[in-house]
């Protein structure tokens, strides 16, 4: 394939549903959702993706069974210590976005200290979208531009900004240190962006497939790349 997207977000989509169809509890579809993650991490960096990011928790995902969610967030806690440093070792920096500040204690300290960890050849970065929705990063956004025009106002810079207001804005947004998105993956059949990455998927093309998280291999992942290296993206030119 002669065109590998440079920003890969993935829904990871399905856990629940596994669970129940193999008749175990939810905890053990998040958990095998695990596995998936790391296979689609590993297929990335070999295929070449410069960003990968993967929607873990939402701002609605609060509004599960309370048991589910402290499960989630006992199991996140475990993998990110447990994986930071393997993906540092493949060259993989981890980097998160969201609400961080609203999670546990515990857990902005152990993000925090991931987030240092040197890499000596990075091939990627894995951005984790955790505590995230689309909606709060765009209206943070916006009220971090109006405090910023205030401020010019305030002390009378008569300055300018030479960027165009899409790119201002885009500044002020927690993804502003990574491309749009090229390519979003759902899986599950669900077809919809679910507050995902609104601003950044604009043109991104959506590739929707009936396989449940758990159940989604790095053959999954090429194939999605198959699907893409085959558009053509016209971005409402031609």
């Amino acid at each position: 394939m002669d065109n590998i997207p440079t920003h890969v977000a993935i829904i990871m989509d399905g856990n629940g549903r596994w669970a129940t169809r193999e008749g175990v509890e939810k905890v053990e579809g998040h958990k095998r959702g695990v596995d998936s993650l790391r296979n689609a991490v590993k297929a990335a960096n070999d295929w070449g993706v410069k960003f990968l990011t993967v929607y873990a928790f939402s701002t609605e995902n609060w509004g599960r069974p309370a048991d589910e969610v402290k499960a989630l967030m006992e199991l996140f806690s475990i993998v990110v210590i447990r994986e930071a440093q393997e993906l540092a070792k493949a060259g993989i920096r981890l980097s998160f976005i969201g609400a961080i500040d609203e999670l546990s204690t515990t857990l902005q300290e152990q993000i925090e200290e991931v987030s240092k960890i040197y890499i000596e050849k990075e091939k990627m970065t894995l951005v984790v979208a955790m505590n995230y929705s689309a909606r709060w990063d765009i209206v943070n956004a916006a009220k971090k531009m109006v405090k910023q025009s205030e401020l010019r106002k305030a002390v009378n810079r008569g300055v300018e900004s030479n960027r165009s207001d899409v790119e201002e804005f885009s500044s002020y947004l927690s993804t502003s240190f990574m491309p749009d998105v090229d390519l979003v993956i759902r899986t599950s059949s669900e077809q919809r962006l679910s507050n995902f990455m609104l601003w950044e998927s604009a043109y991104a093309e959506l590739y929707f497939t009936d396989k449940l998280w758990p159940d989604f291999s790095k053959e999954d992942f090429a194939k999605a790349l198959e699907w893409y290296n085959g558009r053509q993206r016209r971005f409402g030119i031609r």
